[in-house]
Parts: C-alpha cells; sequence; structure tokens
C-alpha cells in the first residue's frame, strides 16, 4: 500500500506523465470518434439490407444472398479484437503507412465493429411497428420511402441508443488495442503502468476511460431519450399515413421527386 502511494504522489507529481495523458486521452477521443461513425455508416447499410432484404422485408433479396451476408458478419463477430487486430495490420500498414500509432487502429477498429454494429441496427429496425409499414405500404410507399421516411424515423431513438453502446464498446477496443501498438489511454496504461508495475498510471487511464465513458453514455441517453417519437398506438398510425401522403404529393411535385 505504501509503494502505490508513493506511485501516485509520484505520478501527480510528473508533469511530463500528465502531457501524456492530455494527448492520450484526445487520440482516444479522435480514433474511437472516426472508427464509430465510419462504423455506424457500414453498419446502418448492412442493417438495412439485413431487414428490408429478408423474405418478408420491404425490398426482398435472393436467399443466398443474404445467407451470405449473415455468414460473413457473423464471422467478423466471432473473432477477438485482439487477434483481429493482428490479423489486419498489413491492411492498416496500407491504408495509413505504419501499423503502431492511433491512426494505425482505426482501420481494425472499424472492421471489427462494423458487424456489431450492423445487429444493433438490425435488431433496432425490427423495433418498428408493423402498423405503421403497412400503413406507408397502403399509401403506394416505395421500398425507398418505406425505409427513409418510415423505419429510420421510428427507430432513430433505438438507433441512437445502439450507437452509444458501439461507441463504448470501440472505446473499449480502442483501449485494447493499446497492448500491440494502438495509441491512446490503452498506451499509457500498458507502456507506462503494466509494464513498469506502476498500478497508480494503470488506476488513473482506467479512470480517464471510466468518466469518457460516463460523459458520452449519459449525451447518448439524452438524445435517444429526446428523439424519441415513435408511432405507438392506432392515431399515431393514422398522423403517420398523412405525414406520408403529405410527403409523397410534395415528392411528386417537386422536380427531382420520386
Amino acid at each position: 500500500m505504501d509503494k502505490f502511494m508513493q506511485q501516485m504522489r509520484e505520478a501527480f507529481a510528473n508533469e511530463a506523465l500528465w502531457k501524456e495523458f492530455q494527448t492520450g486521452i484526445w487520440d482516444t477521443i479522435y480514433s474511437t470518434v472516426a472508427a464509430t461513425l465510419v462504423a455506424c455508416v457500414l453498419g446502418i447499410i448492412l442493417g438495412i439490407i439485413l431487414v428490408a432484404g429478408e423474405e418478408d422485408g420491404v425490398r426482398p433479396l435472393p436467399g443466398p444472398v443474404m445467407k451470405v451476408l449473415n455468414f460473413a458478419i457473423n464471422i467478423l463477430r466471432s473473432v477477438p479484437f485482439l487477434i483481429l487486430m493482428i490479423m489486419v495490420l498489413p491492411l492498416s500498414e496500407l491504408l495509413v503507412g505504419t501499423t503502431i500509432g492511433t491512426v494505425a487502429s482505426i482501420p481494425p477498429l472499424i472492421i471489427a465493429s462494423a458487424s456489431f454494429v450492423a445487429r444493433l441496427v438490425e435488431t433496432s429496425l425490427r423495433e418498428v411497428d408493423k402498423g405503421g409499414l403497412e400503413a406507408a405500404q397502403s399509401m403506394g410507399c416505395s421500398p425507398f420511402q418505406i425505409i427513409w421516411k418510415v423505419i429510420l424515423p421510428e427507430s432513430l431513438p433505438s438507433l441512437v441508443a445502439s450507437f452509444t453502446t458501439a461507441f463504448i464498446t470501440i472505446l473499449g477496443y480502442g483501449a485494447m488495442a493499446g497492448a500491440i501498438g494502438g495509441g491512446g489511454l490503452g498506451k499509457i496504461a500498458i507502456n507506462y503502468g503494466y509494464y513498469k508495475y506502476n498500478y497508480a498510471v494503470m488506476l488513473i487511464a482506467v479512470v480517464f476511460i471510466v468518466v469518457l465513458v460516463q460523459i458520452f453514455q449519459s449525451l447518448g441517453t439524452s438524445l435517444a431519450t429526446r428523439t424519441d417519437h415513435r408511432i405507438t398506438n392506432r392515431a399515431g398510425r393514422r398522423k403517420l399515413r398523412r405525414n406520408v401522403s403529405r410527403q409523397m404529393n410534395r415528392d411528386k411535385r417537386s422536380p427531382g421527386g420520386m
């Protein structure tokens, strides 16, 4: 205990170490945000295909195509992140010119999380009330209109919550990447803490990670609550039908309308 307290005092007195922590925090935020944005875009595309392309979806796709897509997503999800990161190191070197550092960890973060986000998006889209879909189909909406004007808006609160979960997961992946050359707080915890048996540094790094998780989780939860206007009753479905009808009429009148 005395040794730990001594390490804590030394850590708080070490200006160079705190500069490393400042850099590590921003590197962690940068890599997490960048990977999350790309993974969410890919996840939305894959999730829409998984839901809309099934047999009773709004735009069914051939069965073999759906089986291959599901199989590929499941394969990527089943590979542990550290192993996957080692496997795609050549891709990181090809894309960013290096296999070490914060930027080098972004490609494997995207690959590891895109399939995970796709399943989260799929689950969120399946929560959309079937009555809203039936109302849109009865108005003659195209598959694209149903996806863009009904499914995505109605699933927005759940999608925001899913993206928040993805962000937290990717932040954890990024911290693990520090064990094999990644940057950010994970690198500090490994290089300055674990390798040097400095448990005070590891604890400080963990505290910063926990603080980041709490901040972004709170923001995500608040945003999900504010965007929760889903259709859950018959009156809501009638309102949705009117809104879709007005939107379709505007689309028909506009030069570039569908």
